[in-house]
């Protein structure tokens, strides 16, 4: 026999639903779970650390949240992150603009400068070539590479290229790239070398640690694309 007090429909609707929390704490678990290596449980620790932060700490969060999506951006001579039009690294003049480290993305320019070992600056790829996934050349920045090394004035400093190093991940897609990179340079009055293989085949930039990236940068080697 059917229940015809609607608030007691009402009532015994809410346990059957399943959900253990409030809707909008419900919401923000679900999308601090979507962040990469965050876990359901991992997300719901977040969630109620942020609940039992003071208002001020969590709208600090928001707001740096917030400042990010609005205000960083590529950097328009190398791609790696700022908040200008230029970066931090292109717009020092005491580095060495004339060495070009190439590498996939802005997270392995991170890495590389924890070294203190490479004192040239950087461009990123925003991503390496992958044919079966559908990445090809014109996803990446690779353009933008070569006129750099063509034209001065699109480089840092107005100072051309001498040098550029390969630091992409060595693995078969960064091996790929980085022989492509090689090829279209190879016609070009500049020095194409490489990471030197210091770095464990397979891996990413990001997992290797300090001592290990200094000495690929410090142990880097010509690449012949014939070979």
């Amino acid at each position: 026999m059917s229940d015809s007090n609607p608030k007691r429909r009402t009532a015994n609707a809410g346990p059957s639903s399943g959900r253990a929390h409030p809707e909008p704490v419900e919401r923000l678990i679900d999308e601090l779970a979507k962040l990469p290596g965050i876990g359901r449980r991992s997300a719901e620790r977040m969630a109620f650390h942020l609940l039992t932060a003071t208002p001020e700490d969590a709208m600090q969060l928001s707001q740096a949240i917030a400042d990010v999506k609005q205000n960083v951006r590529h950097c328009r001579i190398c791609n790696n992150l700022t908040d200008g039009e230029t970066c931090a690294i292109c717009s020092n003049p005491n580095r060495d603009a004339s060495i070009v480290l190439v590498v996939e993305q802005p997270k392995d320019v991170i890495s590389l400068e924890q070294t203190g070992m490479h004192r040239g600056v950087y461009h990123v790829l925003m991503g390496r070539l992958d044919p079966l996934g559908g990445v090809g050349p014109e996803a990446l920045t690779i353009d933008a590479l070569v006129k750099r090394v063509d034209d001065a004035k699109c480089n840092c400093q107005g100072v051309r290229i001498k040098e550029v190093i390969l630091g992409l991940n060595p693995n078969l897609e960064g091996d790929t790239t980085a022989l492509y990179l090689a090829d279209q340079l190879a016609s070009r009055e500049v020095s194409v070398t490489r990471l030197a293989r210091g770095l464990p085949a397979g891996s990413q930039l990001d997992y290797a640690n300090s001592a290990v990236l200094a000495d690929a940068i410090e142990g880097r080697r010509p690449i012949n694309p014939e070979h």
